[in-house]
């Protein structure tokens, strides 16, 4: 730690070291000042990871639903308490006591990077039994606008989220998951013989995994070039089984992950490889106002993409002919193969869609309201 640095912790309960928007993002923006000496506590990994500026504090492994879980917030309360840091970003209602103490014992200042709806994913999802997640989900929103008052600043992941919650009040700054692409990214050539399709990610019913296999295949009835790389991972074992079931022995179809963490920079590495990204998302009121992270990964990379007709996503990618519009209920194969080989795509440059703006306005914030 250099002389006059100040302290930052970034902490996670399920996050990897190494997440994107925790380390790659958030992380990277605030080391790379050089104001500031860096903590990250999260999840372990199985690589070594070095980064001026930082110090990566990893947890216990555990498995998502378990004992380990639960004591991991008392872990990460015992990490912070030793580096005593002057702001804490935590991202997850697993922390929001952890931050407060620490608030209340070192007059840290906390900030709550809200990276989810946790609410509204806890309904409107099938992780947990009917009854059981609607005790939940009003459990953890009862503890967001119980400790709200206390913390200082709030991180929205999603500008949707002003729409949907209101605990923060006006302490809160958009900062967006806009893509972050590496330096030696490379866009491979188009090979003549085969056509790639890409779905990365969560891989999740509500992500649109069986939508993308689903569309895939009818593709390659038609067009027997067509592939699929999935790559990502599956947090419930049952969608994973029923994922590999919906492939099935199509060799046309790759999975990547699925049952352990993908690097990101593999996933970088898959979306230059490809030549179209499938995004589908089925309606759900907890995905109704996000914009995926791999919408805005596609379009900083020049990856024209099969997208469903959801305005947002749409106001986003068309105008600069990135996207070829899907109804994922009633596909027109032939409509969309055409499209494929004939269009010309990305004949304007995609805008606002990297971190670099986000970068700009994490900083800002800490100097301004934080420090």
């Amino acid at each position: 730690m250099k002389p006059g640095q100040k302290r930052i912790v970034i902490a996670s309960v399920l996050k990897p070291l190494d997440d994107t928007r925790m380390f790659e993002k958030m992380g990277a923006s605030l080391a790379d000042s050089g104001r500031y000496a860096l903590f990250i506590i999260g999840y372990p990994v199985t690589h070594e990871i070095k980064y001026p500026n930082t110090t990566f504090l990893p947890l216990q492994k555990f498995k998502r639903i378990s004992f380990g879980r639960l004591f991991a917030s008392f872990s990460v309360l015992k990490k912070t308490l030793k580096v005593k840091p002057e702001v804490l970003i935590i991202n997850s209602h697993e922390l929001l006591l952890v931050a407060v103490l620490n608030r209340i014992l070192f007059g840290t200042r906390i900030i709550y990077d809200v990276r989810e709806n946790y609410f509204r994913n806890l309904l409107h999802t099938k992780s947990f039994p009917s009854v059981l997640k609607v005790v939940l989900a009003i459990w953890v929103r009862v503890k967001e606008k119980l400790y709200a008052p206390l913390f200082n600043w709030f991180f929205l992941a999603e500008k949707g989220y002003e729409k949907e919650m209101t605990f923060f009040t006006t302490r809160y700054t958009i900062l967006e998951n806009k893509a972050m692409v590496p330096a030696d990214f490379i866009k491979s050539a188009k090979n003549p013989d085969v056509t790639r399709l890409l779905f990365s990610g969560t891989l999740a019913e509500t992500t649109g995994v069986f939508q993308a296999i689903q569309l895939t295949h009818q593709l390659h009835q038609s067009e027997p070039e067509i592939t699929l790389k999935i790559i990502g991972y599956c947090a419930q074992l049952k969608t994973l089984h029923r994922i590999k079931e919906a492939i099935g022995d199509a060799s046309y179809i790759q999975l990547i992950g699925g049952d352990h963490l993908v690097p990101h920079h593999q996933i970088m590495r898959a979306i230059g490889e490809s030549d179209f990204g499938i995004i589908c998302y089925p309606p759900s009121l907890h995905t109704q106002n996000s914009i995926p992270t791999k919408l805005y990964e596609y379009l900083a990379c020049g990856l024209p993409v099969l997208i469903q007709n959801h305005r947002p996503w749409i106001e986003l990618s068309l105008p600069i002919q990135a996207a070829i519009s899907v109804d994922f209920n009633r596909p027109n194969i032939s409509e969309i193969l055409q499209k494929m080989k004939d269009e010309n795509f990305y004949l304007g440059t995609p805008e606002n869609v990297t971190w670099k703006e986000e970068s700009v306005k994490l900083l800002q914030v800490l100097e301004k309201e934080i420090l």
